[in-house]
């Protein structure tokens, strides 16, 4: 038996699924798996396209095999050197003897650093390079930073299909699809494309534009990321979707409120603005425990919703620790572009609020702190409606201040 399924008369997918690992890089949760994807052209010369992580390594074997049916290997592409995508390189270099690697100057230097013996087994490509494998013909574009420096991805004209490196993957196993559109992707792989993309990707969004741009000037018919499902229909939609995240520009008008609660009372607060948010026709909302909630989904949320809410209570004369990681993950993948709320709370020397505002004056670039904030002195207390209400109206403010800035630069356009 085999797991392989055809992407285009000549091309093959030969990847497999890892569903036993619990975190991707060994950070990311990833409850429902994750595909290591391959593919392989049968053209007059055979092309492997990419490699895969070592736990699938044995149906990968058999799935080249069982498409090549005795031909041998000519070439192996190698669009990026991260071990998930590359741990097979030196077993099939031993395997087919005759086989040549297609790869970035960096990509061969990656290769020998991680003690792969490619000796002189190897073509370096850069910028703009093409080659004939018969009736099709790949070129190469370099996207560096998307997410390593090494990183190309490459053109098939014939077929005009690209293949995209880690652009345009998501978490999920795939489970025996392959095509985008043999599932709802927007109910069940949207938030899992949005987190992939987010956590590994995102602080790289002005090289993921200049990919974007590259991809643009291309007749895509075809997108074959080295994660999740192939694109072949309404390629507009992953690609705006990429576009939002890239330009750090909200993808919905809502509310992410992410509090820290030690006995509940801060936590109470949090609820009690989400009700009134409610009230006042805010109902795109997500209410989020920082201490519960996984900080890859933390950030994937910060990239979707327009406006953020931190409500922390003090600790140690400090930020709560888990809503200081949170800040830190935020800063380190360049969040920017976002209107933030923030309430603090204390009992005996309350300092959340401030040391918040000053973390994401100091440490984030273009984010909005409102002026609307709430203090909390160890219980939220009924004299405090009003500054509730008063973020509320702040919150309002700003998404209509957004929304008058969008019409404009719209109009502007035309």
């Amino acid at each position: 038996m085999y797991t392989v399924r055809k992407v285009t008369d000549d091309l093959y997918y030969v990847g497999g699924d890892d569903r036993r690992l619990a975190l991707f890089e060994n950070i990311f949760p990833i409850p429902e798996g994750v595909s290591y994807n391959s593919y392989l052209l049968m053209d007059e010369k055979t092309v492997l396209v990419d490699s895969i992580d070592w736990a699938v390594t044995r149906e990968y074997m058999v799935n080249i095999a069982r498409v090549l049916d005795g031909r041998d290997l000519d070439y192996m592409i190698v669009h990026h050197m991260e071990p998930d995508h590359c741990s097979a390189i030196e077993l099939m270099l031993q395997r087919y003897p005759n086989m040549k690697i297609i790869s970035s100057e960096k990509g061969v230097m990656f290769m020998r650093q991680f003690g792969y013996h490619v000796d002189d087994r190897y073509i370096e490509v850069k910028e703009g390079d093409t080659i004939s494998f018969g009736k099709h013909e790949f070129t190469f574009v370099e996207a560096p930073m998307v997410h390593w420096p090494e990183v190309l991805m490459s053109y098939d004209s014939t077929d005009k299909v690209l293949f995209s490196a880690d652009a345009f993957g998501s978490f999920i196993a795939n489970n025996g699809r392959l095509f985008a559109d043999e599932v709802d992707w927007d109910r069940d792989y949207l938030d899992e494309g949005r987190r992939y993309y987010t956590n590994i990707v995102g602080k790289y969004g002005t090289f993921v534009q200049k990919a974007l741009e590259k991809a643009g000037g291309l007749d895509i018919k075809y997108i074959c990321p080295l994660h999740g499902l192939v694109w072949r229909d309404n390629l507009g939609y992953i690609i705006d979707k990429y576009v939002h995240w890239a330009t750090y520009e909200p993808e919905k008008e809502g509310v992410l409120i992410v509090y820290a609660s030690m006995y509940g009372n801060t936590e109470f607060a949090a609820q009690a603005l989400a009700s009134k948010l409610c009230e006042a026709g805010i109902t795109d909302i997500s209410l989020r425990d920082v201490s519960n909630t996984d900080v890859s989904t933390l950030i994937a949320e910060t990239f979707k919703y327009s406006n953020l809410v931190l409500a922390s209570v003090t600790y140690n004369l400090g930020i709560y620790p888990k809503m200081k990681d949170f800040l830190n993950d935020m800063a380190a993948l360049n969040l920017q572009n976002r209107a933030v709320s923030i309430i603090g709370n204390g009992t005996w020397a309350p300092q959340a609020a401030e040391k918040m505002e000053k973390f994401l004056d100091e440490e984030m670039r273009l984010m909005d702190v409102l002026p609307e904030g709430l203090d909390i002195v160890s219980s939220l207390k009924s004299q405090k409606e009003g500054d509730m209400d008063a973020i509320v109206e702040g919150i309002k403010d700003s998404m209509k201040k957004r929304r008058e800035e969008k019409e404009k630069a719209a109009s502007q356009k035309k």
